[in-house]
């Protein structure tokens, strides 16, 4: 079974993504937070090394697109705080890095600082994504995902070292962690290169996790997504001008902080939202 496969494998009309691998060496996510997609087809479940994954690893590779950047982790977060145990992603990036392989890693988890040395050596760019600037909503919303301090600090770290780093303001939920202008502007000055934003898209799962945590937004949701939103591949999307009023202001800044950004299978792609070689900030490697 192969662990290197083609982002995307749903083909959604709605990627901008660039043609790129996707690469997990962990199945499920300690990270538990409340918005995942990813749990409506693995479900709720920690954070479990893969099975023989070097091995298979090491054959994908031998057949893979070196022009390609590997993916890294789409819906797995590849430094939960098993992480720490297994050193998996750690062994993973050895080995890529030896092959030459272009690579972005995209986390909440702070102990992704313990391998700037890889990162230094390496085709690389990070990714680090955030929901809020606001710590206590973010312990709610992403409870085992290090803190907002800890990332921002990740942050710094990695942009002082020399590292590409975008970031991902992801998802801009209406009412709840509405504000984010000023996130937009703290990553800005901590050093991020990119951002891409993408607003809540609903799923039966991880809809219910999220009226059973804030059910003051219960009925308001409801209106938003399932009257009054619009359903696209398999999400409960907000509407197009809700949409847009959301991610408007933070573009915005974006745009005056002189950073590229983009957004994410919003349908968004003119220039007032799509402004950057790639959506993923892939083009900040080399």
């Amino acid at each position: 079974m192969r662990v290197l496969t083609k982002f995307d494998p749903w083909r959604s009309p709605l990627c901008t993504c660039p043609e790129k691998y996707s690469l997990h060496p962990y199945t499920g996510c300690s990270h538990f937070c409340l918005y995942c997609y990813a749990t409506s087809y693995i479900g709720v479940r920690p954070s479990r090394p893969k099975r023989d994954f070097l091995t298979k690893l090491i054959k994908d590779l031998n057949k893979a697109d070196r022009s390609l950047v590997i993916s890294m982790s789409n819906s797995s977060d590849p430094y939960p705080p098993d992480e720490k145990l297994h050193k998996l992603t750690r062994r993973t990036l050895e080995i890529l890095i030896n092959r030459g392989f272009k690579v972005q890693i995209i986390t909440k988890g702070a102990l992704a600082l313990r391998d700037v040395d890889l990162f230094e050596r390496g085709r690389i760019c990070i990714s680090v994504s955030f929901s809020t600037i606001n710590d206590e909503l973010s312990k709610k919303l992403e409870p085992k995902a290090s803190s907002l301090r800890e990332r921002l600090l990740l942050v710094e770290r990695l942009t002082k070292r020399g590292i590409p780093v975008s970031a991902r303001v992801d998802p801009v939920i209406p009412k709840l962690n509405e504000g984010l202008e000023e996130l937009v502007s703290i990553l800005v000055n901590k050093g991020v290169n990119h951002i891409t934003f993408s607003t809540y898209k609903a799923r039966p799962d991880n809809f219910q996790r999220m009226i059973s945590a804030f059910p003051e937004f219960r009925d308001k949701w409801y209106g938003m997504y399932r009257r009054d939103g619009v359903k696209m591949h398999g999400y409960w999307y907000l509407s197009l001008n809700e949409r847009v009023k959301l991610l408007k202001p933070l573009i915005k800044i974006a745009k005056r902080e002189g950073v590229t950004y983009a957004t994410c299978r919003e349908g968004l792609t003119s220039k007032e939202f799509f402004n950057a070689p790639t959506c993923d900030g892939t083009h900040l490697i080399e």
